[in-house]
């Protein structure tokens, strides 16, 4: 029952997305296969423009982010997996604490206003750059590699970068997927924010969640599920992928991430 229940909202929206559009407001809601079997609705997206830039702009946004998120993320973690870090303790408290009383929205907002980065893609990612979850996660797996490893590699005359590199990135594989496909979904699918600081109505800065917005607002309100889902659908299918494909190394993070208090 409760696979069906995870499993069925998906299968709704990949229905409604193969269905008539007609059809589909005449069948009450509830889908258990495609009524009126068409692709109308995923030709109507594909032909859209704005989904296509907003591919674009999105996946730029995404590999600046995750090169901003996985530096900074893994440094900072590792500076503070080491106990000779003698401030660690007060840094981590001050860490946590943002994890139980952010600013929100409109504090952000404010914030990227005063910096002058309105309207610019730097805004999506800049002010969200480290989570303090996969810091603390990462800092975890960082911390259960064996002293001995490290320290065996500074007799070698190994400096601190090289440890880094050549010793303790290797080693955290697993929890280096887990953080890339986090820091994935949030660039992928964000909009509330994207669409509050990219408010200029310049389209070749939308990302695709802004586009596929934009596009429903010009189209007849009986099309609107259909194509929303069948955008829903493209937007899905690649972190899906993703998922798929490292969904080994992604359980291996979190389970590594916990394997000390």
């Amino acid at each position: 029952a409760l696979v069906v229940i995870m499993v069925y909202p998906c299968l709704h929206v990949l229905f409604a997305s193969l269905s008539d559009s007609s059809e589909l407001m005449k069948s009450g809601g509830f889908l258990i296969y495609p009524k009126g079997f068409t692709l109308n609705a995923y030709l109507e997206v594909f032909k859209n423009q704005l989904i296509w830039s907003g591919y674009g702009n999105t996946i730029l946004n995404l590999v600046l982010a995750l090169a901003f998120n996985i530096s900074l993320t893994t440094l900072g973690a590792y500076a503070l997996s080491r106990k000779e870090l003698m401030i660690r303790r007060p840094i981590m408290l001050m860490i946590i604490f943002t994890m139980f009383f952010s600013g929100g929205l409109i504090p952000n907002y404010i914030l990227v206003r005063s910096l002058g980065m309105v309207d610019t893609r730097w805004a999506l990612f800049i002010p969200t750059a480290i989570s303090a979850y996969n810091l603390i996660i990462m800092r975890t797996s960082f911390e259960a590699i064996p002293d001995t490893l490290i320290e065996a590699a500074k007799l070698d005359g190994a400096s601190d970068a090289r440890v880094f590199f050549q010793v303790v990135l290797p080693m955290s594989k697993p929890i280096l997927v887990y953080t890339i496909i986090s820091s994935f979904m949030v660039p992928w699918t964000d909009f509330v924010m994207a669409k509050m600081i990219l408010n200029s109505g310049v389209s070749a800065d939308w990302t695709v969640a802004i586009g596929l917005y934009n596009m429903l607002q010009k189209t007849l309100i009986n099309n609107y599920f259909a194509l929303f889902c069948a955008g829903g659908v493209l937007v899905s299918i690649p972190i899906s992928i993703l998922f798929v494909i490292m969904q080994k190394f992604y359980v291996e993070g979190i389970t590594s991430g916990a394997d000390k208090g």
